[in-house]
């Protein structure tokens, strides 16, 4: 079992940046890919961005490629993901996930608790 633990959430104006922190502990870090989602008020939780075990592979919502990155530490257990040029449609909770292998798919095996993010105009 993975357990999450995101940070680096918070308030930001528009067209700031912010980056998120995901610290994972269970499973060999480097075992599994990771993916960022995030959900709005009302609305359903969405894909953000995802990397393979080795960061090798990234995947991105159109919503956000040019403009999110994410990236990861398997030395530090932890997956990043920067974001740029933010929007107020950016405004959302945002949970890191861990997927069931070493390539991304949308089976996870655990979700992080979610931080708060709110872009301001």
């Amino acid at each position: 079992q993975v357990q999450l633990v995101e940070s680096g959430g918070g308030l930001v104006q528009a067209g700031g940046s912010l980056r998120l922190s995901c610290a994972a502990s269970g499973r060999t870090f480097g075992s599994y890919a990771m993916g960022w989602f995030r959900q709005a008020p009302g609305k359903e939780r969405e894909f953000v961005a995802s990397i393979d075990w080795n960061g090798g592979i990234t995947y991105y919502a159109d919503s956000v490629k040019g403009r999110f990155a994410i990236s990861r530490d398997n030395a530090k257990n932890t997956v990043f993901l920067q974001m740029n040029s933010m929007n107020t449609d950016d405004t959302a909770v945002y949970y890191c996930a861990a997927s069931t292998g070493t390539y991304w798919s949308r089976v996870i095996s655990s979700w992080g608790q979610g931080t708060q993010v709110t872009v301001s105009s």
